[in-house]
């Protein structure tokens, strides 16, 4: 079993009352010292639970972040107001862990710091 990655995430399907398994979804860091844009660090897929548990490596430097859920593709044939949902966050404590829930439908989207 590998170790547990930094930053987490679990998307639920809040529409059809299940998690939303098969969502691509991207964690990139801000860099602020080159050019002000965003560095890919890590990609995954949801997985049957609707969880990407090993989005990027097991420890990350403190700094904003960004995670990045291709809805659109998810959603498919299905209208959506959000082709993509990008949740932008500080990662402040290098010792704690960061899971980033996403509770998705069409034409909403909530999130919180999970646990």
């Amino acid at each position: 079993m590998s170790a547990r990655s930094h930053v987490t995430s679990h998307v639920l399907d809040a529409s059809l009352g299940r998690p939303a398994a098969g969502v691509a979804v991207r964690l990139d860091r801000l860099d602020r010292l080159a050019d002000g844009g965003w560095s890919p660090v890590a990609d995954e897929v949801t997985d049957a639970d609707g969880r990407a548990s090993q989005l990027g490596p097991e420890a990350l430097d403190p700094g904003v972040y960004r995670v990045v859920f291709d809805t659109g593709a998810y959603f498919g044939d299905r209208p959506t107001l959000y082709p993509e949902v990008v949740i932008v966050f500080e990662l402040a404590e290098a010792s704690e862990h960061y899971h980033i829930p996403l509770l998705l439908s069409p034409f909403a989207y909530s999130t919180y710091r999970g646990s």
